[in-house]
């Protein structure tokens, strides 16, 4: 997991927390959340070898109010590409509507990540919205893109 944190093409699409290099004390921290029950997500592994290929989660979660943000990482770049975060994505947005009787799931993209907006917007999710150069990166300001899936929206996709 650490050679992924510490890889600037993997984590340049990804929140800033990643900004600085991770070590193994973070790396520890990190896995003593996923193990306990304030995460809100899942290991993305693969179905026969059981290879840790990534994670998805909600970062934030509203279940009085019916919403969810997610966000996703595949963090080897051998296995881009591969349909695993698409399968990922489905998977969690049925487990959303589903098993948490959410209303609502949404995320954000950054507008040079052309990879992430062709997935998501493959599943189903609509582009809401635009924060203008929200992000700088190689010094220059980019668009974080803002995407909604409704449960309807998803109902009418299955």
């Amino acid at each position: 997991m650490r050679s992924w944190v510490n890889n600037p093409r993997i984590v340049d699409t990804l929140s800033d927390i990643f900004l600085y290099p991770h070590s193994e004390k973070n790396t520890r921290e990190f896995l003593e959340l996923a193990t306990s029950s304030d995460w809100k997500g899942f290991v993305i592994a693969h179905i026969d070898t059981e290879e840790y290929i990534g994670q998805i989660g909600f970062v934030k979660l509203d279940e009085k109010n019916g919403w969810g943000e997610l966000g996703i990482v595949i963090g080897k770049e051998e296995n881009h590409g591969k349909g695993y975060g698409t399968e990922a994505l489905k998977l969690i947005c049925d487990f959303a509507f589903e098993q948490l009787r959410l209303n609502r799931v949404e995320l954000v993209c950054w507008s040079f990540n052309a990879k992430g907006r062709r997935v998501y917007e493959k599943v189903g999710f609509v582009q809401e919205g635009v924060r203008r150069k929200k992000r700088y990166r190689g010094g220059e300001f980019y668009d974080e893109i803002c995407y909604g899936l409704l449960k309807e929206e998803w109902e009418a996709l299955q």
